[in-house]
């Protein structure tokens, strides 16, 4: 019985040649996002065994959308696709419930193996990444990791890609007051004070793309 699957990536065309690759080898597209509010929609429905994720996209990046995920289906699987094989990147994804790794220019190579080995309660990275580096990385405190609420992470993202705060309070259905709050707060709890700042500290930890 093929094994269900959501995909979210903000590009089209990437999304229908996952899902050749992957319909080829036993597995079952389910449902298909432009970004990762809208995984996280899928997924509280379908409940998928698996969620493939870009880890840059709109709205919601795949990292924060991973984790919003497994609040709402915890079964879920999730493998993370990325241009970046950095090992910050990889914690970050890690810490957030990612069960895989999975390098942008070797996904073709290397997404069916990811999948099988997650599926058997491994954790999966692409080659070049060092395990070793990784692990340390996850065992020590990174003194930004958790300074931001996942809320105020999601927040900064939209600061980031250049959306008002009447923008922002639209898509979360508050007041523009409640995301000028959350802007002060973070502004305060990292040290900032303009927003040029803040949206260098959000490419920084790669919410979203230079």
């Amino acid at each position: 019985m093929p094994r269900h699957i959501i995909l979210a990536d903000d590009h089209a065309i990437v999304r229908q040649s996952l899902k050749l690759l992957l319909e080829g080898d036993d597995y079952l597209v389910v449902g298909e996002a432009s970004d990762g509010a809208e995984a996280i929609v899928l997924a509280g429905k379908l409940f998928p065994q698996f969620a493939i994720l870009d880890i840059g996209m709109p709205v919601m990046n795949g990292i924060d959308s991973a984790r919003e995920i497994l609040n709402v289906s915890p079964r879920t699987r999730i493998v993370l696709l990325s241009m970046h094989g950095e090992d910050h990147y990889v914690v970050r994804a890690l810490k957030a419930g990612v069960a895989g790794y999975v390098v942008k220019t070797r996904a073709a190579g290397d997404l069916i193996q990811a999948l099988r080995d997650v599926e058997t309660g491994n954790m999966y990275l692409s080659p070049g990444i060092s395990r070793a580096v990784v692990q340390r990385m996850l065992s020590r405190i990174d003194p930004d990791e958790d300074v931001l609420s996942a809320r105020e992470s999601q927040v900064l993202q939209l600061i980031a890609e250049g959306l008002s705060s009447k923008e922002i309070a639209s898509n979360f259905g508050v007041s523009p007051k409640t995301i000028e709050s959350h802007r002060a707060r973070m502004m305060e709890k990292l040290n900032l004070h303009e927003t040029a700042s803040l949206v260098r500290y959000a490419i920084r930890r790669g919410l979203v793309q230079p």
